[in-house]
Parts: structure tokens; C-alpha cells; sequence
């Protein structure tokens, strides 16, 4: 017996969600990506603390979505796995141009915020594309292997890069934290990197610091 696998193209609708209103008052358009295991719109708790009136929050969703063990009562979501990744990458890519095209952000400061997993994808976003951002803050997530400082080239001086981690982090630490902040440097002309006492979290205070 053959065993095959196919592929096939076909149309899909996905979710995302954003905080306060995009008005003339607004500066900045955030683009934040959450971590392994959320929904886009609890991922928004995080930056209720910015300034309403001159922060607009978008917040993509992660198509492939899990109940989360051990009670298997909450749902989360994943972006990517080692499962057909390059094609993931594709429909991840595909799905942000179609969130930015929904939204009229002409004349703002845009910021990229990635947490953990999220780190990967909007790195890779921001790459492809040759977007021009204000901020790109990575926080406590893997740098993709596969980028280098040609994919970023295009970016001024004007673009600031911040990497955050948890000093006890129990996942971006030892070895593996050496070699992020060698890649990380290597990638960027100019890189903040901000350390804080605690493990693998959303830290608040410097995205309010950061942004504010």
C-alpha cells in the first residue's frame, strides 16, 4: 500500500484583538505577539497600563489551538512546531499582512513586541517584509536561526532593539542565553539588553518603562 501526504490551498478566517481606539490622538500601534499557550485577548492584560489615549494594542491570534494539560479546561494557542514549519511560517506571514491591511495605522509609530514563541514569528515578519519600526522589543524567546544581519539591513539608526529576559528564567538561561544575545548582536547594529529578577514572564513594568 502507498501512503501519501497532499496539500491543498484553501480559504480560513482567524481572530485578533486589539485594545482602545485608533484615533488622530493615537502615537503609537503596537503589534504584540503572545507566547505558547494564550488567546489573543487575555494576552491584552498586559498593556492596559499604557496610556489609552496615544497606545493602540493589536494583538494577532495563533491559529493552532490546544486545550491546555493537565485539567484540559483552558484553551491555548501555538504558532509554530517542527511540524512543516517553513509552510507555517508562510500562513503566519500571510495572516499578519491581511490584520495590517484591516487597519489603518498610516502616520504612527509602530512597535513590535514578542514574548517567548511570539518572538520567532515576529522577527520573521518584520524580516520578510522590510517593515521600519520605532521599537522591537524580543522578550524571553529563541532568536530563529535562520536570520542574520542582511535581514535587516534596511533599518536606520532610528530603530531601537530591546532583548528582555528573567535572570531565573527557566527556559532562556546558561548556554542557550549566551548564544541569544550572541545572535542578537550579531543580527542588530545596536541592542538593549534589559535583565529582571524573575523567571519566564511578561514583565509590565519595562514595557511601561520602554514605551512610555
Amino acid at each position: 500500500m502507498n501512503s501519501t501526504e497532499k496539500e491543498i490551498v484553501y480559504k480560513v478566517s482567524n481572530s485578533y484583538s486589539t485594545l482602545n481606539t485608533l484615533s488622530s490622538k493615537t502615537k503609537n500601534v503596537i503589534f504584540a505577539c503572545h507566547g505558547m499557550g494564550y488567546l489573543s485577548r487575555y494576552f491584552l492584560k498586559y498593556f492596559k497600563g499604557l496610556d489609552s489615549d496615544l497606545n493602540y494594542i493589536i494583538v494577532p491570534q495563533a491559529q493552532s489551538k490546544y486545550y491546555i494539560a493537565p485539567k484540559m479546561k483552558h484553551v491555548g494557542a501555538s504558532w509554530l512546531t517542527k511540524e512543516n514549519t517553513l509552510k507555517e511560517i508562510e500562513n503566519v506571514i500571510n495572516y499578519f499582512d491581511s490584520v495590517f491591511q484591516n487597519e489603518n495605522i498610516e502616520g504612527k509609530n509602530l512597535i513590535f513586541i514578542g514574548y517567548s514563541q511570539g518572538v520567532s514569528v515576529v522577527m520573521r515578519y518584520v524580516a520578510r517584509k522590510k517593515i521600519s519600526f520605532s521599537k522591537l522589543l524580543l522578550m524571553s524567546g529563541g532568536i530563529p536561526n535562520e536570520l542574520t544581519s542582511e535581514d535587516f539591513k534596511y533599518l536606520g539608526d532610528q530603530s531601537e532593539v530591546y532583548y528582555v529576559y528573567g535572570e531565573k528564567d527557566e527556559y532562556i538561561n546558561g548556554e542557550f542565553l549566551k548564544l541569544e544575545k550572541n545572535k542578537i548582536k550579531n543580527i542588530f547594529k545596536s541592542v538593549n539588553s534589559i535583565s529582571f529578577e524573575g523567571n519566564h514572564q511578561v514583565n509590565v513594568d519595562i514595557i511601561e518603562s520602554i514605551i512610555n
